[in-house]
């Protein structure tokens, strides 16, 4: 029987600790075999990202992008994940796309911080007010339940509303002097100019990037990449698609191997120095959005 597993629902039985758990598993297995397909109609997009591992089974995720949706208030945004099995290709469930995607966006950094921030991390700061930072609150809450919270956000209304939802959260007004404060900054936005400086960063701090996507997108400037220890969660998407490591690669700021590891080499993920400052850039992926469908089947079905 195929699963039906909406949002609010499937939610309620996850856990953010053991998703990070689910997802260093799933990297254990082959390297996942992974192919994107775009159509377009003027504006609107439908995108289907797949990925198959074998022992783990087949996610195909499509999402349609409907700008004019704003215009009459629905949303841009929509779609599903298809999960098959394995063993026999049979569909085994199809999930919320928000549920799928929420999950896998915070759990792909919450697995790196776990291993790259330092345990007595107790500033955190968030910087980015939109549906990611309220997760990445959820989150990090769990992963270091004794840190203070702080929220930096473009417009000081966007970091109001954040607080509305999340009162233990403070807001920053200067992201610089937040920044400094912090042992761990976590950045989700989409901004293409370098919010993040270099010359701002603490010895101890662990840097968190989510926001860029694209090759034209960039969340930390040059000297915050040459000063920090970096790794990613799939060198293939950053390093030769997202403009975060894309650019100061093609510009001779970095070498390639700068970035010490990805998942695929997951035991390298650890922290020399409590003052040495570390930095994650989370490139997302098909891969990801497969093994976080099948911790989220397997959590549904009480396993």
């Amino acid at each position: 029987m195929t699963e039906m597993i909406p949002f609010a629902e499937g939610e309620k039985r996850l856990d953010w600790l053991a998703l990070t758990r689910a997802i260093a598993a799933g990297h254990d297995l082959p390297k996942a075999e992974v192919e994107d397909v775009f159509l377009y109609r003027g504006n609107d997009t439908l995108l289907n990202r797949s990925a198959w591992i074998d022992g783990m089974g087949i996610a195909v995720k499509s999402a349609t992008i409907f700008p004019a949706n704003r215009d009459h208030g629905k949303p841009a945004i929509g779609g599903a994940v298809s999960l098959f099995s394995d063993h026999d290709g049979s569909l085994e469930a199809i999930l919320d796309f928000h549920l799928v995607t929420k999950w896998k966006t915070v759990g792909d950094s919450l697995l790196a911080a776990t291993r790259l921030a330092r345990p007595d991390s107790r500033n955190i700061l968030i910087v980015g007010a939109g549906t990611v930072g309220r997760g990445l609150y959820q989150a990090y809450s769990m992963a270091f339940p004794d840190a203070h919270f702080s929220v930096w956000n473009r417009t000081p209304a966007g970091a109001q509303a954040f607080q509305l939802d999340c009162p233990d959260v403070a807001i920053a007004d200067d992201l610089e002097s937040a920044l400094r404060a912090a042992d761990i900054v976590t950045c989700a936005t989409m901004t293409t100019e370098p919010i993040i400086r270099g010359d701002w960063l603490q010895a101890g701090q662990h840097i968190d990037l989510i926001g860029a996507y694209r090759p034209d997108m960039r969340e930390a400037d040059d000297t915050a990449i040459k000063r920090a220890r970096v790794f990613v969660d799939n060198r293939q998407t950053t390093m030769d698609h997202i403009g975060e490591l894309k650019t100061p690669l093609a510009e001779g700021v970095i070498t390639r191997d700068h970035v010490i590891a990805d998942y695929y080499d997951l035991s390298a993920f650890q922290r020399h120095t409590d003052a040495e400052i570390t930095l994650f850039k989370n490139g997302g992926g098909a891969h990801l959005d497969l093994m976080v469908s099948r911790y989220i089947l397997e959590a549904w079905k009480g396993k």
